[in-house]
């Protein structure tokens, strides 16, 4: 299995990264603001990241990175 972990105060929250995810595991996060007011990304459905890295390769922040 994949992980996949975002720099959660890096994050700008520009859902590139929810656009691109094949499996739609992605979205920005409802609960969470950081400190730059964004509402950063993160995995809802950790089990089921294939460990394309798409999310990572379209990142433009270079915020997401994927071990597998």
């Amino acid at each position: 299995m994949a992980t996949v972990t975002f720099n959660e105060e890096r994050c700008k929250g520009c859902g590139l990264c929810v656009n691109v995810c094949p499996k739609k595991i992605i979205s920005l996060s409802k609960e969470k603001i950081n400190a730059k007011g964004y509402h950063p990304a993160e995995v809802i459905e950790k089990e089921k990241c294939i460990g394309c890295a798409f999310c990572a390769t379209m990142c433009p922040d270079t915020v997401i990175k994927v071990e597998k």
